[in-house]
């Protein structure tokens, strides 16, 4: 089947992400990968997020094809600052009471005889998007959850409500954050070894049993199985051991990634031209790379959620000085809570000469450029992944979500990255980049991270276990009548 089957003879898949920048990227190069294997697309952004991509991207940048197109839907949030991420806990509780309805809406129109699309054969759901599942149900078609967060993470999120049945979590007060308990080694979750509590998704740290993010995992854990198959954005080799665990969970696993790999394998892909990004990404910081030495640049970037205290800049910012190696760090506008995130003068011109600011970046083409020598990251999946690919070793300061585990398998499994401590000091922070630019420790990650990446690639080419996992969702799931 390829991009040529007659319009009525096409499947055609939903997608829908959940509504934040790393999601969206993900989502958006997955349903790229669909339009190639002949699927008809429709992707689902909700309007605010819509209005961000035309604003920084242009006003044609969402045009689409007329077999790859876009449509909306309200996301019933009071209007907020265009540049910033929405706060999550509303957005949580919104998609819980309100998505349903504007989503079943739109997949009515799109099964209209009016509508000029072949109808809706499948549906692919960002996998923390629960209430798809009850749309699928009801049109009697295939969903998809796709969860673009590590494998680890995932089964990390699968145990929340098994730990809330044995009375682990919510923690009964604030002083178990302090007092060791988080210590505390959880050694019955299936392929996962030595974890932690804290090395759990962050959720596990809540007091508050009717917090909406911690209702809104429950949910996602409980309903993920009933879906007709997941995705994840990993590959075989990195996670195997999960991935066999999660087998035994769900109807159907399949490991697809890394993404960008997989798109790049694809000869005049019509759709190069639609990009990822929320925010305007500055260029000219390749330039500036370009005149760099091989390895010799620190990339620092936080993604698109995390926030820090003006302190916790100011020691980051303190700590890369002192460390004397060049940098570039990307600076959001809203990285600071409540206020703008502005460095100390003496900061700017003790660096001048060998640092670079900027709001946001092209992150991949970033990571895979020469002269970067090493990533200090949140740890995020996409960007961890990404750094997998480029072969970049990490250090890792996790924040919320997903992003503890991803910094555990990170450092202690795949032996790719250091962690910096929570409570971020300067003299800490001076030391670990020394390590991971000079030391004995940073070499033999690098090492590693060199050996990751050519296991990515191997799984991104034609006949690796990427591609293949491709061809077999799309037969096993997305084409079943």
């Amino acid at each position: 089947m390829d991009s040529k089957t007659p319009k009525a003879d096409k499947p055609h898949a939903v997608c829908i992400p959940f509504p934040i920048q790393s999601h969206i990227k993900a989502m958006l190069k997955f349903s790229k990968l669909l339009h190639h294997k002949g699927f008809h697309i429709t992707f689902i952004n909700t309007e605010f997020n819509h209005q961000r991509f035309l604003k920084f991207r242009g006003p044609n940048s969402l045009d689409g094809l007329s077999d790859f197109q876009f449509k909306t839907i309200p996301d019933n949030l009071p209007p907020s600052d265009l540049n910033a991420t929405q706060d999550l806990s509303s957005l949580g509780n919104s998609i819980m009471k309100n998505f349903l309805a504007s989503f079943s809406n739109l997949l009515v129109k799109l099964n209209s005889a009016t509508s000029n699309v072949p109808p809706v054969t499948c549906i692919i759901s960002d996998g923390f998007m629960q209430f798809t599942i009850n749309a699928a149900q009801e049109l009697g078609i295939p969903i998809l959850m796709f969860f673009t967060v590590s494998a680890c993470s995932l089964m990390g999120y699968m145990q929340i409500p098994r730990l809330q049945d044995k009375g682990i979590i919510p923690l009964k007060d604030k002083s178990y954050l302090t007092n060791g308990y988080l210590d505390t080694v959880i050694d019955w979750i299936p392929g996962m070894r030595g974890i932690r509590l804290k090395d759990l998704p962050s959720e596990v740290r809540t007091i508050d049993p009717n917090d909406v993010v911690f209702k809104f995992v429950i949910e996602t854990a409980e309903r993920a199985p009933t879906a007709s198959g997941i995705v994840i954005q990993t590959f075989d080799a990195l996670e195997q051991e999960v991935l066999d665990a999660l087998l035994t969970m769900f109807p159907h696993v399949y490991a697809i990634g890394p993404l960008q790999p997989l798109l790049s394998h694809l000869t005049n892909d019509p759709l190069k031209s639609i990009g990822y990004s929320l925010w305007e990404e500055e260029t000219e910081c390749l330039q500036w790379l370009n005149s760099k030495a091989p390895n010799s640049v620190i990339y620092v970037n936080f993604g698109s959620i995390v926030v820090m205290t003006p302190t916790q800049l100011v020691e980051f910012g303190w700590g890369i000085a002192n460390s004397k190696y060049l940098f570039l760090w990307i600076i959001r506008p809203d990285l600071v809570v409540g206020e703008s995130a502005i460095l100390p003068p003496e900061f700017k011109l003790v660096t001048k000469e060998r640092g670079l600011i900027a709001s946001w970046c092209p992150q991949e083409e970033v990571l895979n450029h020469p002269s970067i020598g090493g990533f200090i990251t949140h740890s995020g999946w996409n960007s961890t992944i990404e750094s997998v690919c480029a072969g970049v070793p990490m250090l890792c300061w996790p924040f919320l979500g997903d992003q503890q585990t991803n910094c555990k398998y990170t450092c202690n499994e795949w032996g790719i990255g250091m962690e910096i401590d929570n409570d971020v000091k300067r003299e800490e922070v001076e030391k670990i980049v020394k390590e991971l630019m000079e030391g004995e420790k940073g070499k033999k990650m690098k090492k590693k991270a060199m050996e990751w990446k050519k296991l990515a690639e191997e799984a991104t080419e034609p006949l690796g276990s990427s591609s293949i996992n491709v061809k077999n969702l799309v037969n096993e799931v997305l084409l079943l009548k």
